[in-house]
């Protein structure tokens, strides 16, 4: 066991100073090896090569975020699934229901959002969907 402060962050700091160096060495690595190919589509805002149409400032649909949170909030809740198993033996039977409950509540928000259709980008909003 360490004795004092110094000796009980140490290998913090060298697994820092380890990060930084090899951080800095790829991106160097990278600035020195790297192809530096100049020419007008690689110039152009998209790298993709096609041609930009229309602003920058249009607006996106709210599906786009909808789809984003939903994906954040069942990732979320997929990974209180792993502690779960790691400790199922020592929660017996009354773990068993609870996580059944957990993963009832996480089924019925699902197919209470694909019954309201925010799964479903091939249908039209119409403007009185919007306003409700």
């Amino acid at each position: 066991m360490p004795t004092s402060v110094i000796e009980a962050y140490f290998p913090v700091l060298v697994q820092v100073i380890l990060a930084a160096a090899v951080a800095a060495g790829l991106l160097g690595a990278g600035v020195l090896l790297g192809k530096r190919v100049k020419n007008k589509v690689k110039s152009t805002p998209y790298e993709c090569g096609i041609t930009p149409t229309g602003s920058a400032k249009e607006r996106f649909s709210v599906k786009f975020y909808l789809v984003g949170m939903l994906f954040i909030l069942f990732d979320i809740e997929a990974i209180f699934l792993y502690p779960w198993a790691v400790v199922y033996r020592d929660l017996k039977l009354f773990g068993f229901f609870e996580m059944l409950l957990f993963i009832g509540l996480v089924l019925a928000g699902f197919f209470y959002i694909w019954k309201k259709g925010v799964l479903n980008w091939a249908a039209e909003e119409s403007p009185q969907d919007s306003k409700r």
